[in-house]
Protein backbone atom coordinates (compact mmCIF):
# COMPACT_ATOMS: atom_id res chain seq x y z
CA UNK A 1 0.00 0.00 0.00
CA UNK A 2 1.34 3.40 -0.93
CA UNK A 3 -0.17 6.87 -1.49
CA UNK A 4 -1.59 7.47 -4.97
CA UNK A 5 -3.58 10.11 -6.83
CA UNK A 6 -6.87 9.22 -8.52
CA UNK A 7 -9.20 11.30 -10.70
CA UNK A 8 -12.92 10.59 -10.28
CA UNK A 9 -16.09 12.11 -11.74
CA UNK A 10 -19.24 12.30 -9.63
CA UNK A 11 -22.53 14.18 -9.55
CA UNK A 12 -24.02 15.78 -6.46
CA UNK A 13 -26.69 18.33 -5.65
CA UNK A 14 -25.49 21.37 -3.71
CA UNK A 15 -28.41 23.19 -2.11
CA UNK A 16 -27.55 26.80 -1.36
CA UNK A 17 -29.05 28.50 1.72
CA UNK A 18 -31.19 30.59 -0.62
CA UNK A 19 -32.59 27.49 -2.34
CA UNK A 20 -33.30 25.87 1.03
CA UNK A 21 -35.22 28.95 2.13
CA UNK A 22 -37.21 29.05 -1.12
CA UNK A 23 -38.15 25.37 -0.79
CA UNK A 24 -39.19 25.81 2.85
CA UNK A 25 -41.41 28.81 2.06
CA UNK A 26 -42.93 26.96 -0.88
CA UNK A 27 -44.47 24.27 1.31
CA UNK A 28 -45.89 26.62 3.96
CA UNK A 29 -49.64 27.21 4.17
CA UNK A 30 -51.01 30.75 4.20
CA UNK A 31 -51.27 30.87 7.98
CA UNK A 32 -47.78 29.47 8.41
CA UNK A 33 -46.46 31.96 5.88
CA UNK A 34 -48.03 34.87 7.78
CA UNK A 35 -46.27 33.71 10.94
CA UNK A 36 -42.97 33.37 9.08
CA UNK A 37 -43.27 36.87 7.61
CA UNK A 38 -44.14 38.38 10.98
CA UNK A 39 -41.15 36.72 12.63
CA UNK A 40 -38.86 37.95 9.86
CA UNK A 41 -40.20 41.51 10.20
CA UNK A 42 -39.50 41.44 13.92
CA UNK A 43 -36.02 39.92 13.55
CA UNK A 44 -34.69 41.87 10.56
CA UNK A 45 -34.64 45.69 10.82
CA UNK A 46 -33.99 45.95 7.08
CA UNK A 47 -37.47 44.63 6.24
CA UNK A 48 -40.60 46.78 6.12
CA UNK A 49 -44.16 46.24 4.99
CA UNK A 50 -44.95 48.16 1.82
CA UNK A 51 -48.50 49.43 2.23
CA UNK A 52 -48.45 51.68 -0.85
CA UNK A 53 -47.86 49.25 -3.71
CA UNK A 54 -50.96 47.43 -4.86
CA UNK A 55 -51.27 43.87 -6.06
CA UNK A 56 -53.02 43.02 -9.32
CA UNK A 57 -56.72 42.28 -9.12
CA UNK A 58 -57.00 39.40 -11.56
CA UNK A 59 -54.87 37.41 -13.95
CA UNK A 60 -56.09 35.46 -16.94
CA UNK A 61 -54.68 32.66 -19.03
CA UNK A 62 -52.02 33.45 -21.58
CA UNK A 63 -50.85 31.65 -24.70
CA UNK A 64 -48.93 28.44 -24.17
CA UNK A 65 -45.83 29.60 -26.01
CA UNK A 66 -45.38 32.61 -23.69
CA UNK A 67 -44.89 30.57 -20.56
CA UNK A 68 -41.54 30.16 -18.88
CA UNK A 69 -39.53 27.05 -19.61
CA UNK A 70 -37.41 26.27 -16.52
CA UNK A 71 -34.55 23.92 -17.03
CA UNK A 72 -34.89 21.89 -13.85
CA UNK A 73 -36.55 21.87 -10.46
CA UNK A 74 -33.83 23.77 -8.66
CA UNK A 75 -33.66 26.49 -11.29
CA UNK A 76 -37.42 26.76 -11.24
CA UNK A 77 -37.43 27.42 -7.52
CA UNK A 78 -34.57 29.88 -7.59
CA UNK A 79 -35.35 31.92 -10.67
CA UNK A 80 -37.42 35.11 -10.66
CA UNK A 81 -40.63 35.65 -12.66
CA UNK A 82 -39.73 37.09 -16.03
CA UNK A 83 -41.44 39.72 -18.11
CA UNK A 84 -42.27 37.11 -20.73
CA UNK A 85 -44.68 35.28 -18.38
CA UNK A 86 -48.29 34.89 -19.39
CA UNK A 87 -49.35 36.17 -15.97
CA UNK A 88 -49.86 39.92 -15.94
CA UNK A 89 -48.89 40.43 -12.32
CA UNK A 90 -46.13 42.12 -10.38
CA UNK A 91 -44.72 42.05 -6.88
CA UNK A 92 -42.66 44.41 -4.80
CA UNK A 93 -39.07 43.54 -5.54
CA UNK A 94 -35.64 44.92 -4.75
CA UNK A 95 -32.63 44.20 -6.97
CA UNK A 96 -30.30 41.95 -5.08
CA UNK A 97 -26.89 40.43 -5.41
CA UNK A 98 -27.00 36.61 -5.07
CA UNK A 99 -24.09 36.54 -2.66
CA UNK A 100 -23.70 34.22 0.25
CA UNK A 101 -26.38 34.49 2.91
CA UNK A 102 -26.45 33.20 6.49
CA UNK A 103 -27.06 29.47 6.58
CA UNK A 104 -30.41 28.41 8.07
CA UNK A 105 -30.57 26.94 11.54
CA UNK A 106 -29.89 23.22 11.43
CA UNK A 107 -31.83 22.38 14.58
CA UNK A 108 -34.82 20.03 14.51
CA UNK A 109 -37.92 21.47 12.93
CA UNK A 110 -40.16 20.40 15.81
CA UNK A 111 -41.87 22.97 18.09
CA UNK A 112 -41.00 22.76 21.76
CA UNK A 113 -44.56 23.12 23.00
CA UNK A 114 -47.77 21.21 23.56
CA UNK A 115 -50.27 22.15 20.84
CA UNK A 116 -54.03 22.09 20.75
CA UNK A 117 -54.35 19.57 17.93
CA UNK A 118 -53.14 16.08 17.07
CA UNK A 119 -50.20 17.30 15.00
CA UNK A 120 -48.73 19.48 17.73
CA UNK A 121 -49.48 16.83 20.36
CA UNK A 122 -47.47 14.20 18.46
CA UNK A 123 -44.65 16.58 17.54
CA UNK A 124 -44.26 17.63 21.17
CA UNK A 125 -43.78 14.00 22.22
CA UNK A 126 -41.30 13.30 19.42
CA UNK A 127 -39.34 16.38 20.45
CA UNK A 128 -38.76 14.74 23.83
CA UNK A 129 -37.32 11.65 22.14
CA UNK A 130 -34.38 13.65 20.71
CA UNK A 131 -34.86 12.76 17.05
CA UNK A 132 -32.13 13.55 14.58
CA UNK A 133 -32.69 16.30 12.01
CA UNK A 134 -33.29 13.67 9.34
CA UNK A 135 -35.83 11.66 11.38
CA UNK A 136 -37.59 14.87 12.44
CA UNK A 137 -38.16 15.78 8.77
CA UNK A 138 -39.59 12.32 8.10
CA UNK A 139 -41.81 12.50 11.20
CA UNK A 140 -43.15 15.90 10.14
CA UNK A 141 -44.06 14.63 6.67
CA UNK A 142 -45.81 11.56 8.12
CA UNK A 143 -47.76 13.53 10.70
CA UNK A 144 -48.83 16.08 8.08
CA UNK A 145 -50.39 13.17 6.13
CA UNK A 146 -52.58 11.93 9.02
CA UNK A 147 -56.34 12.36 8.81
CA UNK A 148 -58.60 13.45 11.67
CA UNK A 149 -58.81 9.89 12.97
CA UNK A 150 -55.02 9.57 13.10
CA UNK A 151 -54.69 7.22 10.13
CA UNK A 152 -52.10 7.49 7.38
CA UNK A 153 -54.50 7.53 4.44
CA UNK A 154 -52.48 9.27 1.73
CA UNK A 155 -50.19 7.38 -0.67
CA UNK A 156 -46.61 6.90 0.50
CA UNK A 157 -45.43 8.25 -2.86
CA UNK A 158 -46.57 11.73 -1.82
CA UNK A 159 -44.54 11.50 1.38
CA UNK A 160 -41.42 10.42 -0.51
CA UNK A 161 -42.04 13.23 -3.02
CA UNK A 162 -42.19 15.79 -0.18
CA UNK A 163 -38.89 14.39 1.15
CA UNK A 164 -37.25 14.18 -2.27
CA UNK A 165 -34.31 16.38 -1.28
CA UNK A 166 -33.71 14.14 1.76
CA UNK A 167 -33.87 10.86 -0.18
CA UNK A 168 -34.98 8.61 2.73
CA UNK A 169 -34.96 4.84 2.50
CA UNK A 170 -38.29 2.99 2.98
CA UNK A 171 -36.91 1.35 6.12
CA UNK A 172 -36.16 4.78 7.62
CA UNK A 173 -39.69 6.02 7.01
CA UNK A 174 -41.16 2.80 8.39
CA UNK A 175 -39.04 3.04 11.57
CA UNK A 176 -40.20 6.61 12.23
CA UNK A 177 -43.81 5.59 11.53
CA UNK A 178 -43.58 2.83 14.15
CA UNK A 179 -42.22 5.39 16.62
CA UNK A 180 -45.23 7.64 15.98
CA UNK A 181 -47.57 4.67 16.48
CA UNK A 182 -46.32 4.26 20.04
CA UNK A 183 -46.86 7.91 20.95
CA UNK A 184 -49.99 9.00 22.76
CA UNK A 185 -52.65 8.27 21.57
CA UNK A 186 -51.55 4.76 20.63
CA UNK A 187 -52.09 3.65 17.05
CA UNK A 188 -51.72 6.93 15.19
CA UNK A 189 -49.98 6.69 11.79
CA UNK A 190 -51.48 3.23 11.22
CA UNK A 191 -52.56 2.37 7.69
CA UNK A 192 -55.56 0.20 8.65
CA UNK A 193 -57.95 -0.51 11.50
CA UNK A 194 -56.34 -3.92 11.94
CA UNK A 195 -52.88 -2.42 12.46
CA UNK A 196 -54.23 0.31 14.77
CA UNK A 197 -55.97 -2.19 17.07
CA UNK A 198 -52.98 -4.55 17.02
CA UNK A 199 -50.61 -1.80 18.17
CA UNK A 200 -52.90 -0.97 21.08
CA UNK A 201 -53.41 -4.59 22.09
CA UNK A 202 -49.68 -5.30 22.10
CA UNK A 203 -49.19 -2.50 24.61
CA UNK A 204 -51.35 -4.35 27.15
CA UNK A 205 -49.65 -6.38 29.85
CA UNK A 206 -48.70 -9.88 28.70
CA UNK A 207 -50.81 -11.45 31.46
CA UNK A 208 -54.00 -9.66 30.31
CA UNK A 209 -56.63 -12.35 29.82
CA UNK A 210 -57.49 -12.87 26.15
CA UNK A 211 -54.71 -10.54 24.90
CA UNK A 212 -52.95 -13.02 22.57
CA UNK A 213 -56.20 -14.26 21.08
CA UNK A 214 -57.40 -10.67 20.60
CA UNK A 215 -54.17 -9.87 18.72
CA UNK A 216 -54.79 -12.83 16.40
CA UNK A 217 -58.34 -11.64 15.74
CA UNK A 218 -57.24 -8.04 15.12
CA UNK A 219 -54.45 -9.06 12.75
CA UNK A 220 -56.47 -11.20 10.36
CA UNK A 221 -60.07 -11.86 11.32
CA UNK A 222 -61.82 -8.54 11.90
CA UNK A 223 -64.26 -9.12 9.02
CA UNK A 224 -65.41 -12.47 10.41
CA UNK A 225 -65.56 -11.00 13.90
CA UNK A 226 -67.83 -8.22 12.64
CA UNK A 227 -70.14 -10.91 11.23
CA UNK A 228 -70.10 -12.59 14.67
CA UNK A 229 -68.80 -15.90 13.34
CA UNK A 230 -67.77 -16.99 16.83
CA UNK A 231 -68.06 -20.74 16.22
CA UNK A 232 -66.14 -20.59 12.93
CA UNK A 233 -63.39 -18.45 14.49
CA UNK A 234 -63.18 -20.83 17.43
CA UNK A 235 -62.56 -23.74 15.06
CA UNK A 236 -60.01 -21.75 13.04
CA UNK A 237 -58.00 -20.51 16.02
CA UNK A 238 -58.38 -23.58 18.22
CA UNK A 239 -60.25 -21.80 20.99
CA UNK A 240 -63.71 -22.00 22.51
CA UNK A 241 -66.54 -19.73 21.43
CA UNK A 242 -66.54 -18.17 24.89
CA UNK A 243 -62.83 -17.32 24.59
CA UNK A 244 -63.50 -15.71 21.20
CA UNK A 245 -66.27 -13.60 22.77
CA UNK A 246 -63.97 -12.59 25.62
CA UNK A 247 -61.26 -11.53 23.16
CA UNK A 248 -63.88 -9.62 21.15
CA UNK A 249 -64.91 -7.72 24.29
CA UNK A 250 -61.25 -6.83 24.86
CA UNK A 251 -60.97 -5.50 21.29
CA UNK A 252 -64.06 -3.38 21.87
CA UNK A 253 -62.23 -1.55 24.67
CA UNK A 254 -59.60 -0.33 22.17
CA UNK A 255 -59.90 2.99 20.33
CA UNK A 256 -60.58 2.60 16.57
CA UNK A 257 -60.08 6.35 15.97
CA UNK A 258 -57.11 7.38 18.14
CA UNK A 259 -56.75 10.78 16.53
CA UNK A 260 -60.23 11.77 17.69
CA UNK A 261 -59.05 11.52 21.32
CA UNK A 262 -57.05 14.75 20.93
CA UNK A 263 -59.31 17.82 20.87
CA UNK A 264 -58.97 19.98 17.80
CA UNK A 265 -58.75 23.17 19.84
CA UNK A 266 -61.63 24.92 18.13
CA UNK A 267 -62.56 25.52 14.50
CA UNK A 268 -59.79 25.72 11.95
CA UNK A 269 -60.32 28.48 9.42
CA UNK A 270 -59.05 28.20 5.86
CA UNK A 271 -57.60 31.17 4.03
CA UNK A 272 -57.62 30.56 0.25
CA UNK A 273 -54.35 31.19 -1.54
CA UNK A 274 -55.96 31.73 -4.96
CA UNK A 275 -59.38 33.04 -6.06
CA UNK A 276 -60.91 31.80 -9.30
CA UNK A 277 -63.66 33.94 -10.83
CA UNK A 278 -65.47 33.91 -14.13
CA UNK A 279 -65.46 37.44 -15.55
CA UNK A 280 -66.88 38.23 -18.98
CA UNK A 281 -67.06 34.53 -19.80
CA UNK A 282 -63.39 33.91 -18.98
CA UNK A 283 -61.94 32.21 -15.92
CA UNK A 284 -59.46 34.48 -14.16
CA UNK A 285 -57.19 33.95 -11.15
CA UNK A 286 -56.08 36.31 -8.40
CA UNK A 287 -53.57 35.70 -5.63
CA UNK A 288 -54.88 36.32 -2.13
CA UNK A 289 -53.38 39.57 -0.86
CA UNK A 290 -52.86 37.98 2.56
CA UNK A 291 -50.53 35.32 1.16
CA UNK A 292 -48.81 37.86 -1.11
CA UNK A 293 -47.63 40.14 1.67
CA UNK A 294 -45.83 43.17 0.28
CA UNK A 295 -42.36 43.65 1.71
CA UNK A 296 -39.59 46.09 0.89
CA UNK A 297 -36.14 47.03 2.11
CA UNK A 298 -36.02 49.88 4.61
CA UNK A 299 -34.27 52.59 2.60
CA UNK A 300 -33.36 54.63 5.68
CA UNK A 301 -31.31 51.82 7.19
CA UNK A 302 -29.88 50.86 3.80
CA UNK A 303 -28.45 54.35 3.31
CA UNK A 304 -26.94 54.27 6.78
CA UNK A 305 -24.61 51.39 5.85
CA UNK A 306 -22.11 53.64 4.06
CA UNK A 307 -21.68 55.89 7.11
CA UNK A 308 -21.76 53.20 9.80
CA UNK A 309 -18.76 51.79 11.65
CA UNK A 310 -17.08 48.74 10.16
CA UNK A 311 -18.60 46.29 12.66
CA UNK A 312 -22.09 47.80 12.38
CA UNK A 313 -21.84 48.01 8.60
CA UNK A 314 -20.97 44.31 8.37
CA UNK A 315 -24.02 43.38 10.45
CA UNK A 316 -26.29 45.67 8.41
CA UNK A 317 -25.04 44.27 5.11
CA UNK A 318 -25.78 40.73 6.29
CA UNK A 319 -29.28 41.76 7.31
CA UNK A 320 -29.78 43.56 4.00
CA UNK A 321 -28.73 40.46 2.07
CA UNK A 322 -31.07 38.29 4.13
CA UNK A 323 -33.97 40.72 3.55
CA UNK A 324 -33.42 40.75 -0.21
CA UNK A 325 -33.28 36.96 -0.44
CA UNK A 326 -36.42 36.63 1.69
CA UNK A 327 -38.29 38.99 -0.64
CA UNK A 328 -37.09 37.01 -3.66
CA UNK A 329 -38.13 33.72 -2.05
CA UNK A 330 -41.63 35.13 -1.42
CA UNK A 331 -41.89 36.28 -5.02
CA UNK A 332 -40.81 32.86 -6.28
CA UNK A 333 -43.31 31.11 -4.00
CA UNK A 334 -46.22 33.28 -5.14
CA UNK A 335 -45.23 32.91 -8.78
CA UNK A 336 -45.03 29.11 -8.52
CA UNK A 337 -48.37 28.86 -6.69
CA UNK A 338 -50.02 30.92 -9.43
CA UNK A 339 -48.51 28.79 -12.20
CA UNK A 340 -49.71 25.57 -10.59
CA UNK A 341 -53.17 27.04 -9.96
CA UNK A 342 -53.37 28.17 -13.60
CA UNK A 343 -52.51 24.67 -14.81
CA UNK A 344 -55.10 23.10 -12.51
CA UNK A 345 -57.84 25.42 -13.78
CA UNK A 346 -56.83 24.84 -17.41
CA UNK A 347 -56.94 21.06 -17.04
CA UNK A 348 -60.09 21.01 -14.91
CA UNK A 349 -62.21 23.61 -16.72
CA UNK A 350 -65.11 21.14 -16.94
CA UNK A 351 -65.17 20.86 -13.15
CA UNK A 352 -65.54 24.63 -12.73
CA UNK A 353 -68.29 24.65 -15.34
CA UNK A 354 -70.27 21.52 -14.40
CA UNK A 355 -69.10 20.23 -11.02
CA UNK A 356 -67.37 17.10 -9.62
CA UNK A 357 -68.91 14.72 -12.16
CA UNK A 358 -66.86 16.42 -14.88
CA UNK A 359 -63.53 16.07 -13.07
CA UNK A 360 -60.71 14.89 -15.33
CA UNK A 361 -58.02 12.41 -14.21
CA UNK A 362 -54.82 14.20 -13.25
CA UNK A 363 -51.72 13.29 -11.24
CA UNK A 364 -48.75 15.29 -10.01
CA UNK A 365 -46.65 14.12 -12.96
CA UNK A 366 -49.07 15.73 -15.43
CA UNK A 367 -48.65 19.19 -13.91
CA UNK A 368 -44.91 18.69 -13.38
CA UNK A 369 -44.37 17.81 -17.04
CA UNK A 370 -46.48 20.72 -18.29
CA UNK A 371 -44.65 23.27 -16.12
CA UNK A 372 -41.29 21.49 -16.47
CA UNK A 373 -40.89 21.29 -12.71
CA UNK A 374 -40.03 18.35 -10.47
CA UNK A 375 -42.86 16.31 -8.93
CA UNK A 376 -41.58 17.13 -5.45
CA UNK A 377 -42.01 20.85 -6.21
CA UNK A 378 -45.62 20.29 -7.27
CA UNK A 379 -46.19 18.19 -4.14
CA UNK A 380 -44.94 21.04 -1.94
CA UNK A 381 -47.12 23.57 -3.74
CA UNK A 382 -50.30 21.51 -3.45
CA UNK A 383 -49.92 20.74 0.26
CA UNK A 384 -51.91 23.10 2.44
CA UNK A 385 -52.83 25.46 -0.43
CA UNK A 386 -56.49 26.22 -1.16
CA UNK A 387 -58.43 27.52 -4.13
CA UNK A 388 -61.70 29.45 -3.82
CA UNK A 389 -64.25 29.29 -6.63
CA UNK A 390 -68.01 29.34 -7.15
CA UNK A 391 -68.18 25.62 -6.23
CA UNK A 392 -66.54 26.20 -2.83
CA UNK A 393 -63.08 26.10 -1.29
CA UNK A 394 -60.88 23.15 -2.31
CA UNK A 395 -57.35 22.09 -1.48
CA UNK A 396 -55.12 21.89 -4.53
CA UNK A 397 -54.76 18.14 -3.91
CA UNK A 398 -58.51 17.71 -4.41
CA UNK A 399 -58.03 18.17 -8.16
CA UNK A 400 -55.59 15.25 -8.40
CA UNK A 401 -57.02 11.75 -8.70
CA UNK A 402 -56.33 8.41 -10.34
CA UNK A 403 -58.18 7.26 -13.44
CA UNK A 404 -60.45 4.39 -14.47
CA UNK A 405 -60.49 3.12 -18.05
CA UNK A 406 -63.61 3.77 -20.11
CA UNK A 407 -65.08 1.53 -22.80
CA UNK A 408 -63.85 3.78 -25.59
CA UNK A 409 -60.25 3.55 -24.36
CA UNK A 410 -60.30 6.88 -22.54
CA UNK A 411 -60.04 7.57 -18.81
CA UNK A 412 -62.42 8.84 -16.14
CA UNK A 413 -61.38 10.51 -12.89
CA UNK A 414 -61.95 8.61 -9.65
CA UNK A 415 -63.42 11.81 -8.18
CA UNK A 416 -65.95 12.03 -11.03
CA UNK A 417 -66.88 8.37 -10.57
CA UNK A 418 -67.50 8.88 -6.86
CA UNK A 419 -69.74 11.83 -7.70
CA UNK A 420 -71.69 9.68 -10.18
CA UNK A 421 -72.10 6.91 -7.60
CA UNK A 422 -73.36 9.41 -5.06
CA UNK A 423 -75.87 10.79 -7.57
CA UNK A 424 -77.13 7.31 -8.50
CA UNK A 425 -77.68 6.46 -4.85
CA UNK A 426 -79.44 9.75 -4.17
CA UNK A 427 -81.84 9.08 -7.06
CA UNK A 428 -82.51 5.39 -6.28
CA UNK A 429 -86.00 4.18 -5.23
CA UNK A 430 -86.07 4.30 -1.40
CA UNK A 431 -87.54 0.79 -1.06
CA UNK A 432 -85.33 -0.72 -3.78
CA UNK A 433 -81.81 0.62 -3.18
CA UNK A 434 -79.19 -0.14 -5.79
CA UNK A 435 -76.66 -2.82 -4.98
CA UNK A 436 -72.97 -2.33 -5.77
CA UNK A 437 -73.35 -4.73 -8.71
CA UNK A 438 -76.30 -2.73 -10.06
CA UNK A 439 -74.34 0.52 -9.77
CA UNK A 440 -71.35 -1.05 -11.54
CA UNK A 441 -73.64 -2.26 -14.34
CA UNK A 442 -75.20 1.19 -14.74
CA UNK A 443 -71.78 2.84 -14.91
CA UNK A 444 -70.65 0.26 -17.47
CA UNK A 445 -73.72 1.15 -19.54
CA UNK A 446 -72.52 4.77 -19.43
CA UNK A 447 -69.12 3.75 -20.77
CA UNK A 448 -67.15 3.53 -17.49
CA UNK A 449 -65.48 0.16 -17.03
CA UNK A 450 -65.60 -0.45 -13.27
CA UNK A 451 -65.82 -3.55 -11.08
CA UNK A 452 -68.30 -4.13 -8.28
CA UNK A 453 -65.55 -4.17 -5.65
CA UNK A 454 -64.35 -0.78 -6.87
CA UNK A 455 -67.85 0.61 -6.46
CA UNK A 456 -67.93 -0.80 -2.93
CA UNK A 457 -64.56 0.81 -2.14
CA UNK A 458 -65.68 4.23 -3.38
CA UNK A 459 -69.03 3.93 -1.58
CA UNK A 460 -67.36 3.08 1.71
CA UNK A 461 -64.90 5.95 1.27
CA UNK A 462 -67.91 8.31 1.08
CA UNK A 463 -69.40 6.72 4.25
CA UNK A 464 -72.47 5.52 2.35
CA UNK A 465 -74.06 2.34 3.84
CA UNK A 466 -74.59 -0.79 1.76
CA UNK A 467 -77.89 -1.37 -0.06
CA UNK A 468 -79.16 -3.70 2.68
CA UNK A 469 -78.34 -1.14 5.39
CA UNK A 470 -79.97 1.66 3.39
CA UNK A 471 -83.10 -0.45 3.01
CA UNK A 472 -83.02 -1.43 6.68
CA UNK A 473 -83.09 2.24 7.71
CA UNK A 474 -86.52 2.75 6.12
Amino acid sequence: MKPALQLRLSQSLKMTPQLQQAIRLLQLSTLELQTEIQQMLEANPMLDEDEQNELPIDTGFGPEDNREKPGDAEAAVERMPGEEDSWDHSFTSVPSNPASAPAPDQTRDIPDLIGDDLRDHLLWQLNLSHLSVRDARIAGALIDSLDESGYLTGPMDDIFAALDDLGPEPDEVEAVRHQIQHCDPLGCASVSLSECLTVQLKELAAETEGRDLAIQLAEGHLDRLARREFDGLAATLGASAEQIKQAARLIQTMEPRPGALVPSGGPQYIIPDVYVRKIAGKWQLALNETSASRLRVNEVYRRMISSAKAEDASYMRAQLQEARWFIRSLETRNHTVLRVAETIVERQLEFFERGPEAMQPMVLRDVAEQLELHESTISRVTRGKYLHCSKGVFEFKFFFSSHVTTNDGGAASATAIRAKIKRLISEEPPRRPLSDAAIAKELNNRGIHIARRTVAKYREAMNIPSSSDRKHKL
